[in-house]
């Protein structure tokens, strides 16, 4: 059964479907010296400690209409961040059209639909290469609803969020409801690509590829910024300070980086 966007189904009971985001960011830096290094850490960790990710979520949660019932966070020793917050159905008036309009969403705003059983998590992970220079923070971002609208909206919100050189993002719609008839519906949305949930001016900063199963109802979009400028890679010091050669050879490093995690493999081992 195919669905135009704004085409509103009568339910059997409450919709039973499962919506999943899972939104990666990556964060790519280079530092010259173990002191840098543990100053950029450091900084990341203060950045996108529990306290300002809780913020974010909770934003999130305003963006999709839903109650926060609990909020559990941790700021973890020597780095990182975890939060979690369940979340249930927000009050209803009218269901409204924002719910099922393939297109970007606010940052923030306010978008009330139906939702219960759900939950927003977020972890963080700060790392970096043993002896090149190269730190990378991750933050994954996770957005399950049952309900009617897509957690699709707060996608924009949560790209705004972060500082991010390559984003991995997939959505996944699991499970069935039926309408009146007993008919099962396994998606009760239009949805080409995730990318149409991305506004065009940032989708123009970014190299994007489309993987989907429509018949699986899972869509995957990956990203990677397309401008690259060295002295917004460098922590503590600007390109000026290095020799031609040695600016080339960092940048050979991050671009090497981020073109191994945008498709997901060591391309030189």
């Amino acid at each position: 059964m195919k669905l135009s966007p704004k085409q509103v189904i009568e339910l059997h009971g409450f919709n039973n479907l499962t919506k999943s985001l899972s939104f990666n960011m990556y964060d790519i830096c280079f530092t010259k010296t173990k002191e840098e290094r543990n100053a950029y850490l450091s900084y990341i960790d203060e950045q996108y400690n529990a306290d300002r990710l809780t913020t974010i979520l909770s934003h999130v949660t305003e963006i999709i209409g839903a109650n926060i019932l609990n909020i559990a966070k941790q700021d973890y020793v020597p780095q990182g961040a975890s939060v979690t917050i369940l979340i249930s159905e927000g009050p209803v008036a009218e269901k409204p059209i924002e719910a099922f309009e393939e297109s970007p969403g606010p940052i923030p705003g306010s978008v009330i639909a139906q939702l219960d059983k759900s939950h927003i998590t977020v972890h963080t992970y700060p790392e970096s290469h043993p002896d090149e220079g190269i730190s990378t923070f991750r933050a994954d971002v996770d957005v399950s609803t049952c309900g009617e609208i897509s957690p699709l909206k707060a996608l924009n919100y949560l790209i705004h969020s972060f500082e991010t050189d390559v984003m991995t993002i997939d959505y996944r719609v699991r499970g069935f409801t039926r309408d009146i008839t007993g008919h099962k519906l396994f998606i009760d949305h239009e949805i080409n690509s995730i990318q149409n949930y991305i506004p065009d001016e940032i989708q123009e900063l970014y190299h994007m590829i489309d993987v989907n199963v429509y018949q699986e109802n899972i869509f995957h979009t990956k990203c990677k910024l397309k401008k690259f400028d060295l002295d917004n890679y460098l922590f503590g010091f600007k390109k000026e300070k290095l020799p031609l050669k040695e600016q080339l050879l960092i940048e050979e490093k991050l671009k090497l980086e981020m073109d191994e995690i945008f498709y997901g493999k060591n391309i030189i081992d």
